[in-house]
Formats: C-alpha cells, sequence, structure tokens
C-alpha cells in the first residue's frame, strides 16, 4: 500500500510539473497576461510565450513551426539549467531567466515575479527588460490645460490620477488613463489592427507608447473578428407566422418561396411576420406592416419611408478631402505651392531618400515576393534607398543586363508593378481594375503592404500605375468630387453585377420584382429589399447597391489600401491634387505616338561637316520610320523601339535621369563600287544595324542611303532584341 501511494504521489508530482512553465516556474494559463501557454506532452515540457520572449539566454533559431514558435525544445531546457543556477529578485527562488537590459544592473526575475516588481519588458526589437530603476516613465503635460481623469477608460473604475507602473496614459489626447492590465487585455483582444486610444481613437501613437510601457500587442485581427461564424445571426432573416391563426399545414415556420405562404416581414420593424393567407392579403401583397408598428404610426404605416423622393447624396460626398493650407500640409516643406505635373510633384518626395541602402534580392522573377519580404521586415524604413539584386536569373528569361545597379531597380519596379496588377487584391479586365474582398488577404494585411509597394514605386522612379479603374481611384481620392457611381463601375463579370444588371435592364415594374425576389438575398445583405411600387424607385435602389458593392462592403480594404500608399507621403500628395494623378494611377501610361517619340530624343549631330551631311538625311529617315511604326506600316511598334532604346516600353514618372538622346553610327569603308559620276561616295548598307544603352539610354542609328535600308536595319535588330526578352503579360 505504501508503495501504491508513492507511486501516486510521483506521479501526481510529476503532472505538476509539466504543467509548470519550465522557465517560470508558474503554472497560471493566462494568455492577456503570460502570453500562450504551450505544453509538449512528448518532452514533457509547458513553456509560456511571454517567458521565451523575455528569457535572456534563448532566442529563434528555428523555423516558425519548429519546436515552440520557433525556439528549439533543447534551447528551452538549456535556458532552463542555465537559469536553475539564478536567484529571483522578488521570490528569492532558483530559475530567474528574465534580467535588466542595463549592463551595470544585477537584477534577475521570473516573469511573472517580474510584473509583480514592476518590471517593464518591452515586447519589441530584442525583447529587452528593465527593472524599476531603469525602466520607462510616462509625465503629465503641463502646457495643456486638462482635468485630471477619475476612472478608468477601459474599465470605469476608479484610479489615483498619479502616473505609475500601474497607470498609464494615452501619449496623444493626455486624457485618456487606465491600469495597465485592462489595457495589455485590450491589446490581446484588439490585436494590431485594432488597437487605440478608447477616447481620442488614435492608433500609430498609441500603440508605439503602449510598446514603449511594455504593453505586448499581438500580431493579428481582433479576437471577435477570428471567432467562426460571429456575425452569423446578421445574415438571418426573420421566417415566423405570428398571426393568430396560423392556417398553414406545415406550421408557422414554414415558408415557401412565393405564394399564399410565403412568410412577409413587417416593413417598419422586420421583427413580426404573417403568411400572406393568414392575414387576408392578396397574393402579390409585399408591402405590410405589423399590429404594433400600426398602432405606433396611427395606422399609417407609410409614416417612416426611406428618403427617397428628396435629393440623394452619394456616399462619397461625405469624404472630406483636406485643404492646401491645412495646418497638416503646410508642416511638409517639400509641399509645392501649386500644381505641376506628376513628374515635379513625386520629385519633390524624392529628398526624404537618403543612404544607406536597404538591399532587395529578387529571387528569378519573383519581384511581388521579394518587395513583401521588404516591407514586412521589423526594421523596414521606407526612406532608405533601394539596391536591387537579381538571384538565380540563369533559370528564367531575364535580360543579361541586371547587374547594373541602376536596370536591375528599375526592371525590378517594371515586374513588381506588373505582378501587383495581377495579384489577389484586385479584379476586373487589364487597365481597370478595382479592390477585390478576399479573406486571407485581409488577414495577411496585404492590402496595405501593396499599397505601401506602390507608393515605394512611384517615389523611387517606377513606371506609372496606369491600372486603377476610374472607380477605385474615386473610392480613395474622391476625384471627381462626389459624383455618384453607377453599374458600369462594378466589376465586370462578376455575380453581384449580373445582379445589378438584371435590375437595370428591367423593362416593367412586374419584371422588376421578379428579378427582386430572384435576388433577395443580395438585397437583405446591402440593406435593399425594399418594395418598390414604380420604375421611378428602381435609379436609387441601383445607386445603393452599387454604393454597398463598391464602397459599404470594402471599407476596411479600402482604408487599409489608403493607410498603405500614405508611405511616404504619397497619399496626401494625391489627394492634394488628383486631378493631377488621374492620369498616372487610371491610364496605362500616355498615349505613345510619333511626335511625343521624336521630343523624346535629343538628337547629337557631328561637328564634322562631311558626316553631318549624311546624318540629316538620317534624321528624315528616322522620322518617318516613327510614323509608320504609329499606323501599323511596319512590323515593330513604338513600345518595341522605345523598349530597345531605353530599356522600358513606360518612361518612368520621377525623371531622376537625363533625357534619351540619340547620335549616329557611320561605317567604317566606302565601297569601292561606291565611286559614281556627280554622286561623290556610296556608303554601304549592308552590316549597320542601330545600338542602344539602355542604361544612359543612348542610341546610336545607322547611316544609310536610303529609307528602305534604314527601315530595313531598324526591324530587324529590334524584333531580335525584343524576341530575346521576356514579356510584359
Amino acid at each position: 500500500m505504501k508503495k501504491k501511494a508513492r507511486r501516486s504521489q510521483e506521479t501526481h508530482r510529476n503532472s505538476v510539473q509539466e504543467e509548470c512553465c519550465a522557465l517560470c516556474r508558474c503554472s497560471d494559463d493566462d494568455p492577456a497576461m503570460f502570453g500562450e501557454k504551450v505544453t509538449l506532452k512528448e518532452h514533457k515540457l509547458s513553456v509560456h510565450y511571454f517567458c521565451l520572449l523575455t528569457s535572456c539566454g534563448v532566442y529563434q533559431r528555428g523555423e516558425e513551426d519548429e519546436g515552440i514558435f520557433g525556439f528549439l525544445v533543447e534551447d528551452i531546457k538549456q535556458e532552463a539549467r542555465r537559469s536553475a543556477r539564478l536567484t529571483c529578485f522578488g521570490c528569492k527562488k532558483k530559475g530567474a531567466c528574465v534580467g535588466c537590459n542595463v549592463r551595470s544592473c544585477r537584477k534577475m526575475v521570473h516573469f511573472p515575479c517580474g510584473r509583480k516588481q514592476m518590471f517593464v519588458s518591452q515586447f519589441t526589437g530584442l525583447f529587452p527588460s528593465y527593472c524599476p530603476d531603469h525602466s520607462p516613465s510616462q509625465s503629465l503635460c503641463t502646457g495643456l490645460d486638462i482635468s485630471l481623469p477619475r476612472s478608468c477608460s477601459i474599465c470605469l473604475d476608479s484610479i489615483d490620477p498619479v502616473l505609475s507602473y500601474s497607470i498609464l496614459k494615452c501619449p496623444s489626447c493626455h486624457t485618456s488613463w487606465f491600469h495597465r492590465d485592462c489595457v495589455q487585455r485590450q491589446a490581446h483582444s484588439a490585436g494590431l489592427f485594432f488597437f487605440r486610444c478608447t477616447l481620442c481613437n488614435n492608433k500609430e501613437n498609441f500603440q508605439e507608447e503602449m510598446l514603449r510601457m511594455g504593453i505586448y500587442i499581438p500580431e493579428r485581427d481582433a479576437s471577435w473578428e477570428l471567432e467562426a461564424n460571429a456575425y452569423a445571426e446578421l445574415l438571418e432573416v426573420y421566417k415566423r407566422c405570428d398571426a393568430l391563426t396560423c392556417l398553414c399545414n406545415n406550421g408557422c415556420t414554414h415558408s415557401a418561396k412565393s405564394g399564399w405562404f410565403e412568410v412577409i416581414r413587417c416593413r417598419l420593424c422586420g421583427s413580426r411576420g404573417t403568411h400572406r393567407k393568414c392575414s387576408g392579403l392578396k397574393l402579390d401583397t409585399k408591402d405590410w406592416a405589423c399590429t404594433d408598428c400600426t398602432q405606433a404610426t396611427d395606422g399609417k404605416a407609410s409614416l417612416v419611408r426611406s428618403p427617397q423622393g428628396g435629393p440623394r447624396r452619394s456616399l462619397l460626398s461625405k469624404r472630406h478631402r483636406p485643404s492646401v493650407h491645412s495646418s497638416i500640409s503646410c508642416k511638409r516643406p517639400s509641399l509645392p505651392e501649386r500644381s505641376g505635373s506628376p513628374e515635379e510633384l513625386l520629385q519633390s518626395l524624392v529628398p526624404q531618400l537618403h543612404p544607406p541602402s536597404v538591399q532587395v534580392e529578387v529571387i528569378g522573377d519573383q519581384a511581388l515576393s521579394a518587395g513583401l519580404d521588404l516591407v514586412r521586415r521589423a526594421d523596414f524604413d521606407p526612406t532608405q534607398t533601394l539596391s536591387v539584386r537579381f538571384k538565380d536569373i540563369d533559370q528564367t528569361p531575364l535580360p543579361n543586363n541586371l547587374w547594373d545597379s541602376d536596370t536591375a531597380k528599375e526592371y525590378f519596379l517594371k515586374l513588381l508593378m506588373q505582378q501587383i496588377q495581377e495579384c489577389v487584391v484586385f479584379e476586373g479586365p487589364d487597365g481597370s481594375k478595382n479592390l477585390a474582398l478576399d479573406s486571407e488577404a485581409l488577414h495577411e494585411d496585404l492590402y496595405f503592404d501593396v499599397g505601401c509597394l506602390l507608393a515605394l514605386s512611384l517615389v523611387h522612379g517606377g513606371p506609372p500605375v496606369g491600372f486603377f479603374s476610374r472607380a477605385l481611384y474615386q473610392c480613395l481620392f474622391n476625384y471627381p468630387a462626389n459624383r455618384p457611381l453607377n453599374v458600369t463601375h462594378m466589376t465586370p463579370d462578376t455575380h453581384f453585377t449580373h445582379q445589378v444588371t438584371r435590375i437595370t435592364e428591367a423593362e416593367s415594374l412586374e419584371e422588376l420584382k421578379e428579378v427582386m425576389a430572384v435576388s433577395w438575398e443580395y438585397l437583405e445583405l446591402a440593406g435593399c429589399n425594399r418594395p418598390i411600387s414604380s420604375l421611378k424607385e428602381r435609379e436609387a435602389l441601383v445607386e445603393d447597391l452599387v454604393s454597398f458593392t463598391i464602397i459599404t462592403r470594402m471599407q476596411l480594404p479600402l482604408q487599409r489600401f489608403r493607410e498603405g500608399l500614405q508611405t511616404l507621403g504619397v497619399f496626401d500628395q494625391v489627394q492634394l491634387f488628383p486631378s493631377v494623378f488621374c492620369g498616372v494611377f487610371c491610364e496605362a501610361g500616355d498615349h505613345l505616338t510619333a511626335q511625343k517619340i521624336g521630343q523624346l530624343f535629343t538628337i547629337n549631330f557631328s561637328e564634322q561637316e562631311e558626316k553631318l551631311k549624311r546624318e540629316t538625311p538620317v534624321v528624315t529617315f528616322w522620322r518617318h520610320f516613327l510614323l509608320e511604326c504609329e499606323v501599323g506600316r511596319s512590323s515593330i511598334s513604338l513600345q518595341d523601339l522605345l523598349r530597345f532604346a531605353t530599356g522600358s516600353a513606360k518612361l518612368p514618372v520621377v525623371s531622376a535621369v537625363s533625357s534619351p538622346s540619340i547620335s549616329f553610327l557611320h561605317p567604317l569603308t566606302p565601297s569601292p563600287l561606291g565611286f559614281k559620276e556627280g554622286r561623290g561616295v556610296d556608303w554601304r548598307d549592308e552590316g549597320l544595324f542601330p545600338q542602344s544603352e539602355p542604361e544612359s539610354k543612348h542610341l546610336l542609328l545607322p547611316i544609310t542611303s536610303s529609307y528602305q535600308a534604314f527601315k530595313s536595319s531598324m526591324e530587324q535588330a529590334i524584333s531580335h532584341h525584343v524576341h530575346l526578352l521576356p514579356s510584359d503579360g
């Protein structure tokens, strides 16, 4: 019996040890205060996430799916053995693994003891911890005339208005004070995307200050957004007959799709219903009010009506575009006094860039993947210049001249813009993309990252965006101002677009009601399932449906996309001059013409008179060749020609280099048969082909005796060059 009792005691002791954290020796399981507690039964190991992050001697040496969040099991056990010799400053027991980050300070604690001893652990950078003597603190803002609060702005319990370890305040409004434990639990629930001051709603400064004061902010969506089917009840509609005597053989909960026993809801409250047969209604009745609502409106159920008769305002009219003279705008020294070209306006943002440069490694042609890795780095600084290097280019059809840094950067930005256009956050035809609603992209915050990459590309000299639809540009920048959207702005060939199109094309009231009956789920979701008594009301219904589809349901993607575009001040610059930038975002570059290409290049003639005579007719050949390329009389296009000469079919928005130039390629020897009476020297046409230097955007034109020879030479060389390049598609 004694042996059995001893075995049971040992078993109980071992199970308790397994439940205790290997680093802090505490069995508490409070994710908000100690982080997630993870147990590996095969290793008989349990550990708190915060204990891992703040321990002095353990680091993430594995991948995220290895060990515990990248902390290898052997490293955790080694840290437990190391800390077993160290005494906790609080409880005086062994196993202290969290130390003050000041080298001269020797205080060590368990993480839970550290909270009791007012240690501040910062969950950013190298995750340093500080004892009370060296920890950061907050101070009162004496310049503001504010009264000190008497209650926590989160739990509303009373507090002493004295800043301390346990009492913190918002750095922006200075009027929101709260308990440390309260704001930590709020951060754990709200996550990175929704954690902000409860009073002033500030997010950026608030999160930065809370991180400094030791509040852990999980990099995930809010807890209420992660719960499965959290808002499923919002999609449910009332389907029960509340008549005193229900005549339906299938019961009062039965609702047919149409006919006498279809449940119709009260048009005022929506929380009462009836079968048509049970309330003596006509077969086509859809406008019905329950007894309670009828009595509340003195028998006039039509008293409460949607404001369709009066003038309607677009949802976009609620947006406020900051004035050029606002206080925020005046603080930006690079803001031009008046509108200029997009190149000039974006050039004013370039002085923000400074060395050292950040290295961007592109594996093959995966430019978007490299860009996302860049902006998701913990130490990412958008003001650093870019240094691009392509790897494994032998396995992919990339140009061979990418070893030059400027060429590599230009080609990277070009590939990046192409791949962004085809990513999951956009939908619609090429050149007219709308934002797409993608739950995985929201979870990964891809909308913000793509907006950030577009802003970086524009400031660093990348090509124009050129693929935004007019509707997307209007939703982002309210240009044209306060203009209502219509069905033509919706993404073609989508389920929602087909439904709205059918409503728009209904030729009679009966046909309109039939279409609405088929689309009732979509109308319910949009809050537009209302009775229609005439075709005149259809216009307002369609406008509401379009606004819901493009604006209302896309609020979060649009918000995160705007915040990404604010990188380096691009969003603010575009919002100040939306008409100027409309062509940069919505038009696929300027339409190339022979005249524009001719004006683009600067022609450098030779100083020798004899060479100048040969070069002058070639300039005529060049201009005639441009015209034939424009009208389609040549086998190459103006884009091919521009790509051959400059390395890009589009010109950069920010022109940080000199303009393209032209010089001439003269033959080395005259033809021995070329001397004819009265004609002088007839130069050979064979073997002379145009040459280009894309790095310096310099083009060498061959000297030929006829236009046909010039055209043949240009087409052969440019066609061969273009076929060696990867396609833009």
